[in-house]
């Protein structure tokens, strides 16, 4: 039971954690500091503080040579697709609630991509989860007011980060079995970090002045979304999908967007009403729906 209860705190803390960083993702975004800058040094910061705590606590070990071209592509979904369209998603919609939401469908991607690659079954209860997730989503929409010049650019790119992180929690399952999850994370971050250096350098380096990008005021969400998002949350999140397993830890995503909501409306960043609330309360629901697994089937599947 304590265990249990660790674990839930563990997973709770994690979403907490991913909800708050659409908003201090945006508000590097109103400082007008360039995605290539401050995703670059978002994970550059992840994966070198996850390098000291593998050395200290003696779990780094080598890439085996078989398994490189499955690092490699692990570290193109995420973080160089994921965090990129993630980041100029947030950038084109302008809104950190409806970000969190697309994001949060990500277990609704991964139903779908069980089916096809998997011949996993969908039950009636998985896809009217499935719809109402997406009606959730268009009563969002719908209750933005005006929309950004590129909102829909913005949903599409969201959209790509999402299908991006379906690739790479399946290249993360077959590399589990010879590799702990912190050692995982940890070269994709550093793998990361060198596809995303060449753009830092001709792209996130544009008007660079060190009075501005060097500044407390922007280092304080960099290091937060480096330590905190990055480190911190996906080595929590490693011990709840251990201890849940990947269906019920997924769950827990459709958190993302109550907390980010409620985050950015009691910070004054967004104004919430009536119909917002309700289709982020049906987009969760529905999400919870999608991966529900009858007792039947799972005892079958066992």
């Amino acid at each position: 039971m304590k265990s249990r209860a660790l674990t839930y705190v563990a997973s709770t803390f994690s979403i907490i954690l991913w909800g708050i960083s659409y908003l201090w993702t945006n508000r590097l975004i109103e400082l007008e500091i360039p995605v290539f800058y401050f995703v670059f040094v978002r994970i550059l910061l992840a994966g070198t503080a996850l390098l000291l705590l593998n050395a200290v606590t003696k779990a780094l070990v080598p890439i085996n040579r078989k398994d490189l071209p499955k690092f490699l592509l692990l570290a193109l979904c995420e973080p160089f697709i994921y965090f990129l369209c993630e980041s100029y998603g947030v950038k084109e919609t302008g809104s950190p609630t409806l970000s969190a939401m697309i994001i949060a469908t990500i277990p609704i991607f991964s139903v779908a991509a069980g089916r096809i690659f998997f011949k996993e079954r969908i039950s009636g209860l998985n896809m009217l989860g499935i719809l109402l997730s997406l009606t959730g989503i268009v009563m969002v929409v719908m209750s933005k007011g005006e929309l950004g010049k590129h909102f829909v650019l913005g949903i599409i790119l969201l959209l790509i980060a999402v299908i991006s992180e379906v690739g790479h929690a399946s290249l993360t399952k077959s590399l589990s079995g010879n590799y702990s999850s912190q050692v995982i994370v940890m070269y994709q971050f550093l793998i990361g970090s060198v596809y995303l250096l060449p753009l830092f350098i001709f792209k996130g380096l544009d008007g660079f002045s060190c009075e501005k990008y060097m500044s407390l005021e922007v280092w304080y969400p960099i290091i937060c979304l480096g330590i905190l998002c990055s480190s911190a949350a996906f080595s929590l999140w490693v011990s709840t999908i251990k201890n849940l397993g990947v269906a019920k830890s997924s769950i827990f995503s459709a958190l993302i967007p109550v907390v980010a909501a409620i985050v950015a409306w009691l910070l004054g960043h967004e104004d919430m009403n009536l119909r917002q609330f309700a289709g982020i309360g049906i987009s969760a629901v529905g999400v919870i729906l999608s991966q529900h697994v009858s007792r039947k089937r799972h005892s079958r599947r066992q």
